[in-house]
């Protein structure tokens, strides 16, 4: 069945895609394990999800790809110095073998091969094998808090972005506001000038009076002689 995935990679998806890669590297295996893996639980390719890693992912972990890159070498470490530690044993089954005197002359006594895997574990070994694991648990758990702390961090600061995006929304509202206040005041105080210009020059004379036949003043119109 062939996969495909049109809708966009949420958070969710991109923590799986980081944790299961990070896994992968401390075990020692390849990214394109990982990649697999992701693909079949996401029903994404592979391809899709080592683009998705490499484009969007990967650089939010650089810290975790160092540390568990540490942590593989310390584990292959450990495990070296266990396989070393344990000398090559004989079989249960295989009966012992005597030297005769002319097999001790002439025969050089054999060297044991650290290199090869020992046939079994002894206690000792065991014990130091799981010790390395627990070593290891209790690293990997330092990480995934780490990476939570992380998350968490991430969450708050991308809260603090929105509020101030949206005071810097009203700010600007309020700013347009204030120059459409201004604008008009501006027009207003226009007109006040306009008409008190106009008014200048059409000066209202002082009044005139004249006396009648009876002898009382009487005020003349503006204009008249």
């Amino acid at each position: 069945m062939v996969k495909v995935r049109q809708d966009a990679w949420s958070h969710e998806d991109d923590l799986l895609l980081a944790e299961t890669v990070l896994r992968h590297i401390r075990e020692g295996s390849t990214q394109l394990n990982a990649f697999e893996e992701v693909g079949d639980h996401l029903n994404r390719t592979s391809a899709a999800c080592g683009f998705r890693w490499n484009a969007e992912v990967r650089n939010k972990y650089e810290n975790a790809i160092d540390l568990a890159k540490r942590q593989r070498k310390e584990r292959k470490r450990a495990f070296n110095k266990t396989v070393q530690a344990v000398p090559k044993m004989r079989p249960a089954n295989q009966p012992e073998h005597t030297p005769s005197d002319e097999e001790s002359t002439d025969k050089p006594e054999p060297q044991i091969n650290l290199e090869e895997p020992a046939a079994t574990f002894n206690l000792d070994s065991v014990i130091t094998y799981l010790k390395s694991l627990k070593k290891e648990l209790y690293t990997s758990n330092q990480s995934k808090s780490s990476m939570q702390s992380l998350e968490s961090e991430n969450s708050v600061l991308q809260s603090k972005v929105e509020e101030l995006q949206k005071k810097l929304a009203d700010t600007e509202q309020q700013l347009q506001a204030m120059k459409e206040d201004y604008q008009t005041f501006i027009q207003i105080m226009d007109r006040a000038r306009k008409m008190t210009v106009f008014e200048d020059k059409h000066p209202v004379g002082a009044p005139a009076f004249r006396m009648d036949k009876n002898g009382n003043l009487e005020q003349l119109a503006q204009g008249s002689n």
